[in-house]
């Protein structure tokens, strides 16, 4: 498992967040507090607080390269 914290601070991140992970076959959780929710959900994401960055779970065997490099635009500083 590897985690980052990611930014999702406006409505378009969100979808295109959602669009770019959902091509790949591994498993994406999204931490928020106590709050864990599947992070291809767009809904679960809109349930949790986007003002600030929230840490992104992601749960793969192999390619990891290439899903940091998709997830590089949301990448909180």
């Amino acid at each position: 498992m590897k985690a980052v914290k990611i930014s999702l601070n406006s409505i378009d991140k969100v979808k295109s967040f959602c669009n770019d992970i959902a091509k790949f076959d591994a498993e994406f959780d999204l931490v928020s507090g106590r709050y864990v929710i599947d992070a291809k959900s767009i809904m679960g994401i809109f349930s949790l607080d986007i003002s600030k960055p929230i840490e992104l779970n992601i749960h793969a065997e192999s390619g990891i390269d290439e899903i940091m490099a998709t997830l590089k635009p949301y990448l909180a500083e």
